[in-house]
């Protein structure tokens, strides 16, 4: 908090005002007293501050800090007796500004798509209720925003008697407040509320439901003055209103007691670019930066991601004694991992924990007898190569199969068969801009220039041959026929006869740390120039096309434009953008029905790839981030390596482990 409000311009210190400094008070908080009465006796201007509306993961007495607050020299939004910055806003703002009700429009879509909520504790796979049931939100006991609407145990018990006579035939759900589902604070409804006689009854629905979902199903919203009112609004209802909230008196609710002042009929998008646009300062904790609404969605979105995957925890397999430190930054946040390496005494444990499995895909038997989340490196992964010990800045993690594998399913492809989420296309096309300009690879490492070509070679059809890991296992799932380097050679220069052929090396091989080396004089019988250790981003400038058997350059290309053509069947063939030699599965091409399944573009093949599908750790931050901070760490190269005597213990243990399994 204190961050924010320096990055705001306050100079925050205690004691009494100087002359020129104003008072800063939480909300209306029994602590926020002292400094009214500072503010009174000095004359220095009072400043309140408040939560956004969006605030974190868990609630502030669970310790999450907030990305977002509310800074108001005039009022409290929660509070009508005095107009509030927010409600300025809205009462005098024009609010017809089509790219802010533009960008609010997508944001509510966004909002309700993540089901983001002030608090986000919420488990998406938890059944909903049977749809009919009329909502009835509680609140915590003595919460400034009821006093502030003279609400009490009153208001609260005529509420939900109210609703139960509206709709005596729909059963009512009362849905707590967080804090109060935590332990953390009393509400108003307890079990002498409930009534389930043989008709609709009256019930506690489970908290960790998210709003949005439940709303869903509801025929009713009532509140006093809760933010889930607002959120009411989003999903298309009208909520009736027993306080004075800053969402009532704008034609969006049905108000017991309408402010008098607010006469103004606003849209949701009107009300939503006030309220999370406008009003709110949003911060990014990776860029330690206040930030735009989108850009703390993306983050929302990064860390809410990570939360659901691991709240449960993780019994983790087949993990080099060197990626362990970097997996627990990755997946041990809510609950550290637990290294077992045998599979099946790790596969054991996680039934009997309730955890999940996470396994490195490389190492996950044929069959898995029980759900597994498989991991490997993201594709824009770091600067260096983990065969060096360098460690990743994302990972993927496949629920269903892995991404190179072309035998089963995996979640790339159920993404790349899906819908684009909404703005997915917008912010795809604004990362593939910001990768190109930075010019990124998944290793990104320094090297060589390209060898010198002469005039008469440059009028020939340039094509880029990538060597692979021999014994990689996106060459023993994804290769059929071809699966060795000088093989993929030949067979490329017998098709093209007449044309410039470069081959480049993996660098793995290259650094004598994996199998596929080729020797010269091999190499010259089919390609004009071996681009030893040339950076990729550098050999793909230099192409017009690029034939593979199941590289990510092949990947890389079609981000560059260029064209690519298969032998295996990498995650990014058999989409329409690549032309296949291979055998492609036929789910790829054709629905359980017989139709042609849809085909996705280029953009959506970038938002899946490299949006949706991995997930990204700061090393600076030492938190979950969106694609967009990995991609400036790499294209800065500021990015935390570890020392050599780390990287030497590292392979130590790695070769330790190694005969560790001999002696097993």
């Amino acid at each position: 908090m204190k961050r924010i409000l320096q990055l705001a311009g306050h100079d925050l210190r205690f004691g009494r005002p100087r002359p020129g400094e104003g008072v800063l008070v939480w909300g209306a908080s029994p602590t926020a007293l002292r400094g009214e009465k500072q503010a009174a006796r000095s004359g220095a201007p009072l400043i309140r501050i408040e939560d956004a509306f969006l605030r974190s993961i868990r609630p502030g007495r669970m310790g999450d800090a907030p990305l977002g607050l509310m800074i108001d020299g005039e009022g409290l939004h929660f509070d009508p007796a005095l107009p509030s910055r927010l409600e300025r806003i809205l009462s005098g703002d024009a609010l017809d500004n089509s790219h802010l009700l533009n960008r609010a429009r997508l944001g509510i879509q966004r909002v309700r798509q993540l089901e983001l909520s002030k608090y986000n504790l919420h488990a998406l796979s938890l059944p909903l209720p049977a749809p009919g049931y009329v909502l009835v939100v509680d609140q915590s006991r003595g919460d400034a925003s009821l006093r502030a609407s003279a609400a009490d145990q009153h208001s609260f018990d005529e509420m939900l008697e109210a609703a139960r006579k509206d709709w005596p035939h729909a059963p009512i759900l009362i849905r707590s407040h967080p804090e109060t589902a935590q332990g953390l604070r009393p509400g108003h409804y307890g079990p002498e509320h409930l009534r389930d006689a043989n008709g609709p009854g009256i019930a506690f629905s489970d908290p960790s439901l998210p709003p949005y979902a439940l709303m869903e199903g509801a025929l009713a919203v009532y509140t006093v003055s809760s933010q889930i009112g607002f959120e009411a609004i989003l999903a298309g209802h009208r909520p009736r209103v027993w306080g004075l909230p800053f969402y009532a008196g704008w034609g969006l609710s049905e108000d017991r007691t309408p402010p008098s002042r607010r006469n103004r009929r606003l849209t949701r998008a009107q009300l939503f670019a006030a309220a999370m646009i406008l009003a709110p300062l949003w911060y990014d904790p990776c860029r330690d930066r206040l930030c735009s609404f989108e850009e703390v969605l993306d983050q929302f979105e990064a860390e809410l991601r990570a939360f659901r995957q691991d709240r449960k925890g993780h019994i983790a397999s087949g993990m080099r004694l060197w990626k362990r430190q970097r997996l627990q930054a990755f997946f041990g946040r809510e609950k550290p991992l637990r290294f077992i390496e045998a599979p099946e005494r790790a596969r054991a444990k996680a039934v009997q924990s309730g955890k999940s499995l996470l396994i490195w895909a490389g190492k996950a038997p044929e069959e898995l007898s029980t759900p597994a989340l498989r991991v490997e490196d993201g594709f824009l992964r770091s600067r260096g190569l983990g065969a060096e010990l360098v460690p990743p800045l994302s990972l993927v993690c496949d629920d269903l199969g892995i991404y190179y594998d072309p035998s089963q399913p995996s979640r790339l492809e159920q993404l790349l068969l899906s819908p684009l989420p909404p703005g997915g296309r917008e912010r795809a096309e604004r990362l593939l801009d910001r990768l190109l300009q930075a010019d990124l690879t998944k290793y990104n490492l320094d090297g060589a220039d390209l060898p010198q070509i002469n005039q008469e070679d440059l009028q020939k059809s340039r094509i880029l041959v990538p060597g692979q890991v021999e014994d990689d296992a996106s060459i023993r799932k994804g290769a059929t026929g071809l699966c060795r380097n000088l093989d993929l050679l030949r067979e490329t220069r017998a098709a093209n006869p007449g044309a410039l052929i470069f081959y480049k090396p993996h660098p793995d091989v290259e650094a004598g740390l994996r199998l596929g080396a080729l020797p010269a004089a091999e190499v010259a019988k089919y390609a004009d120039h071996l681009l030893s250790r040339v950076p990729m981003a550098r050999a793909l400038h230099a192409i017009d096309e690029v034939w593979t058997l199941t590289s990510l350059t092949g990947f890389e290309a079609l981000l560059r434009g260029r064209r690519v053509t298969t032998f295996g069947a990498p995650f990014y063939a058999g989409w329409g953008l690549t032309r296949d030699l291979g055998p492609i599965p036929e789910r790829r091409l054709r629905q359980a029905d017989g139709s042609l399944q849809p085909r996705p573009d280029l953009l959506h093949l970038v938002h899946a790839s490299l949006i949706a599908y991995p997930r990204y750790w700061d090393p600076v931050s030492r938190r979950p981030c969106p694609p967009e901070v990995a991609l400036e760490r790499l294209a800065a190269g500021d990015i935390p390596h570890p020392g050599r005597l780390n990287r030497l213990l590292a392979r130590l243990q790695g070769r330790f482990a190694s005969h560790a399994r001999l002696w097993r």
